[in-house]
């Protein structure tokens, strides 16, 4: 592998959220709350991050997702030098920045969809959306119909058939590289592009920047019609997201087993030689402390995201185990502001950031986490134990779902001598097994010596 993006740990920030910016993007004033995230850096550093995911960044009229310009920062966040800054240190510090890519739809108060309103027939737009229609009317009254995201009218889908839609967004992404430096994008509704977009975009930027990332957020589908060598290097894996904390809840290993085996076996697994982004919780689903019926699992559940197959993220505040639910059509329990300087100093789960520091640096100690092949090992509904392998190398897991203690005889996948890969500490092998004593929802992590 080698590629940066295949060996990261990502910090998922939600801006307008965690600076407080407000609702809706009324104010004609720019407010640099940006800056506010400048500090965050060295705590990503702390914390094992080499890689952010931050937005939507684009000026927007609410929630970031409804764009009025491509190429201004919003305003209640700053402005473009204030982002410039952002990516600057995180370059500074070794971490690649990638931003939220939104280019299915647009807002209402974008130029094109002003110029259909202000022109109607006669606008050199009218082709840039789909389904634009005289003949009807939209629930906001404009006189005309067009095609929206979900029946979200604030959300116009944007035509991608059309060449000067597609040239405008290439011009956008062109910019974004070279103005900001950015590393790669998160192509929102990925699932809503059209392939011959993706595979164009895929083409472009890696013209524009080596190693230039492309992730997609998927939720239903096989993830490889969309991460292919001609479209992304990856998309969300919402499959594994759903195991990780059911899996937990039901004390059932075999879910995470299964979909595990299913996609990533050396034998028929169907996403062999593709790395996926994993996540337990994100801007759009309910905090991982809050989905745990027994929220002590929540350790193990996180060496899991960071021993399996995938690249590992982080959503921002969940490091301290801060909770959030959705709430009716509402997100912003999820999307919280937050005071850097006070959740250090107030940390309600002091354990569980030393855990998830912990394993920042084991992964980057131990690289076998990142390419090495994925191998199952021991499989009861409460115990799990697999291995990550790559020749001589050799990681084992083994995780305890149980309320109960748990002994576990784990075979090695490699023959040689073995040690705790957070104490050091040499741990027995009996006849070729691991001899392991988990505590009540305990996780532990060997590798070989």
């Amino acid at each position: 592998m080698g590629k940066w993006y295949n060996e990261a740990v990502f910090y998922h920030m939600y801006p307008l959220g965690m600076t407080g910016a407000p609702k809706e993007n009324k104010e004609p004033e720019t407010v640099h709350r940006l800056r506010e995230l400048f500090p965050w850096i060295d705590h990503l550093k702390e914390i094992g991050v080499t890689a952010i995911y931050i937005g939507p960044l684009f000026e927007s009229s609410t929630h970031g997702y409804d764009t009025k310009d491509y190429k201004k920062v919003d305003r209640r966040l700053g402005d473009n030098e204030d982002f410039k800054e952002f990516v600057r240190l995180a370059h500074e510090n070794g971490i690649r920045v990638v931003v939220d890519g939104v280019f299915n739809h647009t807002g209402r108060e974008f130029f094109a969809f002003q110029d259909i309103q202000k022109n109607r027939e006669h606008s050199p737009y009218c082709s840039w959306y789909k389904g634009v229609n005289f003949g009807w009317n939209s629930p906001y009254n404009d006189g005309f119909g067009y095609e929206a995201w979900r029946n979200c009218f604030e959300l116009v889908n944007l035509n991608l058939y059309e060449q000067a839609v597609r040239d405008y967004l290439f011009d956008v992404i062109h910019f974004w590289i070279t103005e900001f430096d950015i590393d790669g994008i998160r192509l929102d509704c990925a699932d809503c592009l059209t392939f011959d977009f993706m595979k164009e975009m895929r083409y472009r930027t890696g013209q524009w920047k080596e190693d230039f990332w492309l992730m997609g957020e998927v939720i239903h589908g096989d993830y490889a019609r969309w991460v292919n060598d001609e479209m992304l290097h990856s998309t969300t894996n919402y499959e594994l997201h759903k195991g990780l904390y059911s899996g937990h809840n039901d004390h059932n290993y075999f879910e995470i087993a299964h979909t595990i085996r299913r996609q990533f076996d050396d034998n028929g697994g169907i996403y062999r030689g593709r790395t996926l982004y994993s996540f337990v919780d994100n801007h759009d689903v309910d905090r991982l402390m809050s989905k745990l019926n027994n929220k002590d699992h929540i350790r193990e559940v996180y060496t899991l995201l960071y021993t399996l197959p995938g690249i590992p993220s982080i959503y921002y505040g969940s490091e301290w185990g801060i909770e959030g639910r959705k709430q009716g059509a509402s997100d912003d329990a999820m999307r919280p502001q937050l005071d850097l300087e006070k959740m250090q100093k107030e940390n309600p789960h002091p354990e569980l950031t030393a855990h998830i520091a912990a394993l920042g640096k084991m992964r980057k100690e131990n690289p076998v986490l990142a390419d090495g092949k994925y191998r199952e090992l021991v499989l009861t509904n409460r115990q799990y134990a697999y291995a990550r392998i790559k020749d001589q190398d050799a990681i084992v897991v083994a995780a305890n779902n149980d309320e109960n203690p748990a002994d576990m005889s784990i075979p090695v996948p490699v023959d040689g001598t073995y040690e705790n890969a957070f104490t050091k500490e040499a741990v027995p092998v009996v006849d070729g097994r691991l001899q392991v004593h988990l505590d009540a929802c305990e996780s532990k992590v060997f590798r070989k010596k």
